[in-house]
């Protein structure tokens, strides 16, 4: 049997990236939503030129946003979980900030972390309860 050598394998297994408050790792607790943008002013904010950005959006609708996504992650010292926007910079480096509201709604597959706002309280309210058992947790009267 041919055992497969990780002499070469020296790539490190975590992405470096840091709670902005405490400066410790943060553990990815969620998949990544990738941002996108449907407006060329979003890609100008990006350092895209005007007409390319223009250009893009007049051919593709939308443009996902490389090198930039939205997850939620585990801090050890917050002792929760919080979602940010990461940015991938050069030589591996990433940016975090708190997500900006209305990235939310420019992320594919993401889900807003307030809730959706045409949800009501009572809903919102069951959906967190971790015993719930859907119907079976009402009495009907009969």
């Amino acid at each position: 049997m041919h055992r497969r050598c990780d002499c070469n394998r020296k790539r490190s297994k975590r992405r470096a990236i840091y709670c902005p408050i405490h400066r410790c790792y943060l553990d990815s607790v969620s998949q990544k939503y990738q941002p996108y943008a449907d407006r060329a002013g979003q890609l100008q904010q990006r350092g895209i030129p005007r007409r390319n950005a223009l250009m893009l959006v007049a051919t593709q609708t939308t443009v996902p946003l490389e090198g930039e996504w939205i997850e939620a992650f585990w801090c050890e010292q917050c002792q929760q979980t919080k979602w940010y926007h990461v940015c991938k910079g050069e030589n591996n480096t990433y940016e975090v900030r708190q997500v900006p509201p209305d990235l939310w709604q420019y992320a594919m597959g993401a889900i807003d972390s307030e809730g959706n706002p045409s949800v009501g309280e009572f809903t919102r309210r069951h959906a967190r309860l971790v015993g719930f058992n859907g119907i079976k947790g009402f009495q009907f009267i009969g």
